[in-house]
């Protein structure tokens, strides 16, 4: 008997899954499937009989779709894409269900109504480098379609994908009517700085195992993108290119001059029992040096506590990592040779010097990187710190003048990029020298919703509320500040703080603990000495207050119970200021 023959067709494929699908289902199971269900039957299949595609089969949270034709294929994919964006539009961005599509043309294996074979392999695999809302195509396609189609198409590549033998060029799919996504608006609004430095992070390879948890490893990847990305001053690789590596073990310097990356981060998760440990790493990628490493062990419990813990302490972690790197490398170039984007890190490293000369060339510096690049935001919001931070810290004179001065500066830099928390950080910070609380308190809730993972806004939102009264909530903030970023340059700012809202709970042994973290911070101002001091003087430890004013009166000699009064000029609370003098008092400071 003749062997029989297997049926082969030409056909264009169309793969779709849900990105993020593991989260939304659980956190809300029953909802994320009543709404997947709606999309499908209001939208999706509609979408495809009119564009005469197929399904083929469809999973939990995907789709494979075929179509005889290869433009109808892409036009459904646009127009599925294009329907998705308007119906998440009011949806919240955690609740949102947006799918990644991958298009391919090739010869396809029929069996019983099922497609096979690379044609369809390809297509899964291109899904994958797709933006969450977006379309990725074979260059096969768009070979076939960019004469006969309105659609713009970015250039992907040559890309090495999984389990598939040869290299596949790809493109992403635009529409000049597709409905932009959030973070995509937010995108477009960003004023790109001056020779930023880029960074990519690799797919966290998963050590366990256990396919089930590919999902877990890759969530922890794109939550990393995502919060990095919300660092204005940082450059960050797309998804869709740097998941093309995934499986790969290549070289970083290869990589990173494929993605034009400065810097890369890799890392694995390994789940053993109820135990996960997370590793992650920081590379240079010019030097191949390793700039960070941390493992992280944790009890697996709620899983997407644990990603999310994770995520926002690997971002928070690097980025003061990075300026640090950044600062180094312009300080060895020759000061006449100096960009926008040098003077900015140089005037970093004199910012956090936290001394008044350092602050006074950190001011300098900043103006200089603005009269080279005037629609330079992040420097406009660093100037305006800066000189708030000469009232508060060095003496100068907070006249009503200079504070308009700096407001103006630092909305600046929100009329600049108002999707930048550093901007609105700064607009926070003078506005609670200028004693408007309420102001301030929302200046920093805006800074804390764009990027989450900003210490600093955390520990800005915790003073204002602590100076509104509100002190139950403050010391919430600065332990979110402390273990977002533990080693930040500014960290004995957050300890200090700290101090002050337990001190004006009256809790003065936890000030006092607070306090003493503070002062041991190298860099740290004598105010955190003043801190100290003061919840010492309030637990009638002489001994121990004697020493910690001698240490306080070294470091600037003439402080007096007069002179903290006149220097906390930005609390309006009598109570406070009495509390916190009574303190400085009992403990033998001079008045």
């Amino acid at each position: 008997m003749a062997e029989e023959r297997v049926q082969r067709r030409l056909a264009a494929i169309l793969a779709a899954d849900v990105a993020g699908y593991s989260r939304l289902m659980g956190v809300d199971e029953e909802g994320t499937l009543a709404r997947l269900t709606a999309h499908r039957t209001d939208l999706i299949n509609p979408c495809i009989a009119e564009h005469r595609g197929r399904v083929v089969k469809t999973t939990g949270d995907g789709l494979l779709v075929e179509f005889a034709s290869v433009v109808d294929a892409v036009r459904c994919a646009v127009s599925f894409q294009e329907g998705m964006g308007e119906r998440n539009k009011d949806t919240p961005e955690d609740r949102r269900i947006e799918f990644r599509i991958g298009v391919n043309l090739g010869d396809v294996i029929v069996q019983d109504d099922d497609v096979f074979g690379d044609g369809v392999n390809v297509a899964a695999r291109l899904e994958g480098l797709a933006e969450p809302g977006g379309v990725v195509v074979s260059g096969t396609v768009h070979e076939h379609v960019r004469s006969k189609l309105d659609f713009g198409f970015d250039d992907l590549g040559v890309r090495e994908l999984k389990n598939i033998a040869e290299p596949v060029h790809a493109f992403s799919v635009g529409s000049a009517k597709a409905v932009p996504s959030m973070s995509a608006s937010k995108t477009q609004k960003s004023l790109p700085l001056p020779d930023k430095p880029s960074i990519a992070v690799l797919p966290f390879d998963n050590m366990s195992g256990d396919p089930e948890q590919e999902y877990f490893s890759d969530g922890i990847t794109e939550d990393i993108i995502t919060a990095l990305a919300k660092n204005r001053w940082l450059s960050v690789t797309a998804r869709n290119s740097t998941f093309a590596y995934k499986g790969q073990s290549p070289d970083i310097r290869r990589v990173a001059k494929e993605l034009g990356a400065d810097y890369v981060v890799e890392g694995s998760v390994r789940k053993s029992g109820k135990r996960i440990r997370i590793t992650a790493q920081l590379i240079d990628a010019n030097s191949g040096n390793h700039i960070w490493a941390e493992r992280y062990d944790r009890d697996v419990g709620d899983i997407f506590a644990v990603q999310d813990e994770i995520t926002q302490t690997i971002a928070a972690t690097i980025e003061p990592e990075l300026g640090a790197v950044e600062s180094q490398k312009a300080k060895r170039k020759p000061t006449e040779n100096l960009d926008a984007w040098d003077c900015y890190h140089l005037a970093l490293s004199n910012m956090y010097r936290f001394d008044k000369e350092g602050n006074a060339e950190a001011q300098r510096l900043f103006r200089r990187a603005i009269e080279a690049d005037p629609d330079f935001a992040v420097a406009h919001a660093r100037l305006a710190y800066c000189m708030a931070a000469s009232t508060v810290y060095f003496e100068a004179e907070p006249a009503v003048e200079f504070l308009d001065e700096a407001l103006r500066v630092a909305q600046r830099a929100t009329l600049l990029d108002d999707q930048d928390a550093l901007g609105h950080f700064a607009v926070g910070r003078i506005q609670l020298l200028r004693l408007e609380y309420d102001h301030a308190i929302a200046e920093f809730q805006t800074s804390v919703e764009l990027n989450p993972n900003l210490a600093q806004a955390h520990c800005g939102l915790g003073d204002s509320l602590a100076y509104a009264g509100r002190l139950d909530e403050s010391t919430s903030c600065f332990e979110e500040a402390v273990r977002l970023s533990p080693h930040d340059p500014y960290r004995w700012g957050f300890l200090m703080y700290g101090s002050l809202a337990h001190l004006f709970s009256k809790r003065h042994e936890l000030a006092a603990e607070w306090a003493e973290k503070a002062v041991r911070v190298p860099n740290s101002h004598y105010w955190a000495n003043a801190a100290l001091v003061a919840a010492l003087g309030h637990l009638n430890r002489p001994d121990e207050a004697r020493s910690a004013v001698v240490d306080l009166l070294r470091r600037r000699p003439g402080f007096s119970c007069s002179f903290a009064k006149d220097h906390l000029f930005y609390l309006k609370d009598s109570a406070q200021i009495e509390h916190y003098v009574d303190g400085l008092r009992d403990a033998g400071v001079p008045e």
